[in-house]
C-alpha cells in the first residue's frame, strides 16, 4: 500500500544522478586531505536527519535540522580550500574564460619537436647527476600569475638553459621553471602545495608543489628528485614515478597509455 503513494519518474532518476555525480566530484576533490573525514561525518549527519524525520522524531530532528540548517555555510568555512580548487577548476582548468571564442576553446596546444627533445634531454641529465629540478609545461590554463612570483624570462628552450637554470649554485634553481608557448616563461616561481596525506613520504616539497598545481590546472609537470634522481610525471592531480626519458619524451607528445594513475 505504501508502495502506491511513491511515485518514481525519469526526473526523479535524474535528480539522484545529478545528486550522486556532485557528491562523487565532492569526494574527488577532498580524497586525500583531512577534509574528506569532515565530509563523511557531516554527511552521516544529515543521513541521521532524514532516518528521524521519517520516523517523526521531532525532537532530535529539530535539534539536527537547526544544524542543517546552517550547513551551507558551514560547508564554505570548512571546505574553503576546496571550494578554491573547484572553481579555480572550473574557471581554469577547463578554460572557461574562452567559452565563447570557438578558435581558442578547440585549439589544443602544441609542443614544439626540438623544445620537447630540449626537456628530455635536460631532464636526462638531470637524473644522471642527482640535479632537482621542477619543470612545469602550461596548456589551456593561464599560469602567469604563478610565473609573476618568480623571475621573467622569456628565452627559447634549451638544454643548456634548463641546465644553467637548475644548476646547484644558481639563484635560479629553487622554485619552478614554466615553459608557455614554446618559451621559457619564468624561473624561480612558487607554486601551491598539495595538502593531500595520501602522498608517500618519499616525495619532497618539489613533488607537492607540482601534485598542487596540477590538481587546478592542466599543466604538465616534470619533477627530478634530488635524492633519487627519479623523474616523476604529473598531469591532472595524478602522477607516475621512476619514468624513463622514452616514457618522459611520451607524454609531451601527448601519448597517455602508459601513464598509470597513482
Amino acid at each position: 500500500m505504501i508502495l502506491a503513494f511513491i511515485k518514481f519518474g525519469i526526473f526523479d532518476l535524474l535528480d539522484i544522478l545529478i545528486v550522486a555525480f556532485i557528491f562523487y566530484q565532492i569526494y574527488k576533490l577532498a580524497k586525500g586531505t583531512p577534509a574528506i573525514n569532515i565530509f563523511f561525518g557531516i554527511f552521516v549527519v544529515y543521513l541521521a536527519w532524514l532516518l528521524f524525520r521519517a520516523f517523526n522524531m521531532q525532537l532530535i530532528s529539530s535539534i539536527l535540522g537547526q544544524f542543517i540548517g546552517l550547513g551551507m555555510v558551514a560547508l564554505l568555512i570548512v571546505f574553503q580550500q576546496e571550494v578554491r580548487r573547484f572553481f579555480l577548476l572550473l574557471g581554469s582548468k577547463y578554460n572557461l574564460q574562452n567559452i565563447f571564442n570557438f578558435e581558442n576553446f578547440f585549439k589544443k596546444p602544441t609542443m614544439q619537436e626540438d623544445v620537447s627533445k630540449a626537456i628530455v634531454d635536460a631532464c636526462k641529465d638531470f637524473s644522471d647527476e642527482n640535479v632537482g629540478a621542477l619543470i612545469v609545461i602550461a596548456q589551456n590554463t593561464e599560469l602567469y600569475n604563478y610565473a609573476q612570483t618568480g623571475v621573467i624570462i622569456k628565452a627559447k628552450v634549451s638544454p643548456e638553459l634548463l641546465e644553467n637554470v637548475f644548476f646547484k649554485n644558481s639563484p635560479l634553481h629553487d622554485g619552478a621553471a614554466i615553459i608557455t608557448d614554446n618559451k621559457l616563461l619564468a624561473a624561480r616561481c612558487i607554486l601551491p602545495v598539495s595538502d593531500r596525506l595520501d602522498i608517500p613520504g618519499s616525495m619532497g616539497l618539489r613533488h607537492r608543489a607540482a601534485l598542487g598545481l596540477s590538481a587546478v590546472s592542466d599543466a604538465l609537470i616534470i619533477v627530478v628528485s634530488e635524492e633519487t634522481g627519479y623523474i616523476s610525471f604529473f598531469k591532472d592531480g595524478r602522477y607516475k614515478v621512476k619514468i624513463s626519458p622514452e616514457q618522459l619524451q611520451s607524454f609531451l607528445n601527448g601519448d597517455f597509455s602508459d601513464f598509470v594513475i597513482n
